[in-house]
């Protein structure tokens, strides 16, 4: 156990750059690390209490740890294998009494955690403060909850010395070996099964690891280097289920197989293409690999739409950006949600802000962010970005 500790710890969100719906019917996806990120901070305390605040979502909730320790038999035959089960959710449920007006999305986050609390620290649960803050929208497809239980597990796992605080010998060192990685991909991946029942593991693993990874056939494989690329992200705010447009174009492809299953070939296709750019890039930046990575975008966009995963407020992103000379995609289910933009490192600043200035204009959200990001990551104090010192009220 790690007694008098203050570690601050952060995840990547996660974008699809290419291979939306086709992943679904067996086709290569490529995940990238967002560099909008979730931030923990976790404190040990020594009088015996348990807190964890997060002000995103307006939850903080406080325990004696002593009424932890009534949670072990429920976990006892499991512990440590991390297999959650009814058995432990219900427990769990039962232990915090949800009030009525509590939202699903603040109880399952506060669900995630005690499951990963229980099973990471077991019989010696440490006394601590937590507190999370994210730079990542919810609901929005960008992994929110991964980068959640990435920072979770983390952090857990290096207060409780299962694995080492990387700053503890050489403070240059900001993330942790592959094998503790593996750790704690392991246990976020957990945590993403208490909040959404049956995920991929892509969205955690992009957490970890941040790059890009290729997804298919529940396959994923992590690439070895990737550039950075500067991008808008715009969030069109218009909610949509997954699962719906998942089901329109299952019905699509049954209906016209010989028009549709083209369509998802040629976008596992651009997904190799691309994969193979971002390959050539990382020997040298070439400003000859952008017009190619836009054109794939632009096809990628025409194939969404043909599949019938657009939505009139992706229309308006591509509209608007087009005008100014740049190219758009939707990233994630579709149907609203958000999209991304590339753009070129030699991209005028007034024009990305004018841009940045028509989509608020519009009713949406915009970040001016990147994507090939870096995975879980440990941070001195004085690394943080300034906003999040502010946040955590250093």
């Amino acid at each position: 156990m790690v007694f008098d500790k203050e570690l601050f710890v952060s995840a990547p969100g996660k974008v699809i750059l290419h291979g939306e719906h086709a992943v679904v019917h067996g086709k290569m996806a490529l995940a990238v690390g967002l560099n909008l990120r979730t931030f923990l901070r976790v404190k040990t305390r020594k009088d015996g209490k348990i807190s964890i605040n997060l002000p995103n979502i307006g939850t903080k909730q406080c325990w004696e740890v002593s009424q932890l320790h009534s949670l072990l038999p429920a976990f006892q035959d499991d512990l440590k294998q991390a297999r959650p089960s009814s058995k432990h959710l219900e427990t769990l449920r039962n232990f915090v009494e949800f009030p009525k007006e509590n939202k699903e999305t603040e109880s399952l986050a506060l669900l995630a955690f005690l499951y990963l609390y229980v099973s990471i620290c077991g019989r010696d649960m440490p006394s601590m403060d937590v507190v999370v803050w994210s730079q990542l929208p919810t609901g929005a497809g960008l992994g929110s909850s991964a980068a959640y239980c990435v920072c979770l597990a983390a952090s857990l796992l290096t207060i409780c010395g299962i694995i080492e605080d990387p700053l503890q010998h050489n403070t240059k060192i900001s993330s942790w070996t592959l094998t503790e990685q593996e750790l704690i991909n392991q246990w976020a991946f957990q945590g993403e099964k208490i909040i959404h029942g049956n995920p991929s593991g892509v969205d955690n693993a992009v957490g970890t690891w941040g790059g890009a990874l290729q997804y298919q056939s529940e396959i994923i494989t992590q690439m070895d280097r990737v550039p950075m690329l500067q991008i808008l992200l715009t969030n069109t705010q218009v909610p949509r289920s997954t699962k719906v447009l998942v089901a329109g174009v299952k019905d699509k492809l049954l209906k016209f197989p010989d028009i549709i299953g083209p369509v998802l070939s040629s976008i596992h296709a651009i997904s190799q293409e691309c994969q193979r750019i971002l390959k050539d890039m990382t020997s040298g930046l070439s400003a000859d690999h952008y017009p190619i990575l836009e054109e794939l975008i632009d096809i990628n966009q025409n194939h969404l739409n043909v599949i019938g995963v657009g939505h009139p407020s992706l229309d308006k992103i591509c509209q608007v950006t087009a005008s100014h000379g740049l190219h758009s995609k939707l990233t994630g289910a579709g149907g609203g949600g958000c999209a991304v933009t590339l753009l070129r490192p030699d991209t005028d600043p007034n024009i990305v802000e004018t841009v940045k200035q028509e989509l608020i204009s519009c009713g949406f959200q915009c970040w001016e962010t990147s994507i090939g990001a870096l995975g879980v990551s440990i941070h001195l104090p004085s690394s943080l970005p300034a906003d999040i010192r502010s946040e955590f009220g250093i």
